[in-house]
């Protein structure tokens, strides 16, 4: 075997077939997915990276939209387009205020100890309340903290930042936005999320929170 032929063995494929085959492993995949499992499914040599940002580009003002969710990416309907995608039915199964309120203080205050988001909200919070938001899979379990007793924490998922169209919790909106989405009502604020830039209301029962 020549030279030449051994180093085509290992030559990358070039950006454009890249693009196609990471549009592909997207397009098949029902869970969003990071640049390290498209480089284990790509042959060697491949640059996912790059070629998901020119794929990022070729799909903007389209239909379908190239998001990135948290550390990974997936295909998603255009974000002025959603309403056409809702469905007329209503969810039976409501989240609670003391739900809505604590998946509230750990998006903006992770990561938190359930004790933090006792102190928060000023009461305490029942083991129902953090098992359905575990079930929903909208927090998940977080580092220990290196303090008396090793208390777990809890951080957002990514199913979470997904649901939401958000690609990290830094782009969680302020409280005025919250309001103007109607995503809010006139009660008082539990706790420090009082201490916010724009000091408000609480999470109301009516909210996108709710999946209606």
């Amino acid at each position: 075997m020549t030279g030449g032929a051994e180093q085509s063995l290992f030559e990358a494929p070039p950006m454009g077939e890249q693009e196609r085959m990471v549009e592909a492993i997207l397009f098949a995949s029902a869970e969003p997915v990071t640049v390290a499992e498209l480089a284990g499914r790509m042959p060697h040599g491949c640059d996912p990276a790059e070629a998901l940002a020119y794929l990022r580009k070729r799909y903007e003002g389209r239909g379908v939209t190239l998001a990135r969710v948290g550390d990974a990416w997936a295909f998603r309907t255009a974000p002025d387009l959603g309403h056409l995608m809702r469905k007329e039915t209503v969810e039976q199964r409501k989240l609670s205020r003391a739900a809505i309120e604590t998946l509230a203080i750990v998006a903006y205050h992770q990561p938190v100890t359930r004790a933090e988001i006792e102190e928060i909200r000023g009461v305490a919070v029942s083991r129902g309340t953090i098992d359905q938001l575990l079930e929903l899979d909208w927090i998940r379990l977080g580092r220990r903290r290196m303090t008396p007793g090793r208390p777990v924490t809890f951080v957002v998922t990514e199913q979470f930042l997904d649901h939401f169209g958000l690609e990290s919790a830094r782009d969680l909106p302020g409280l005025k936005e919250l309001r103007a989405a109607g995503l809010l009502d006139n009660r008082p604020l539990p706790g420090s999320m009082r201490d916010g830039p724009e000091e408000d209301e609480s999470p109301s029962g009516q909210s996108e929170l709710f999946e209606d």
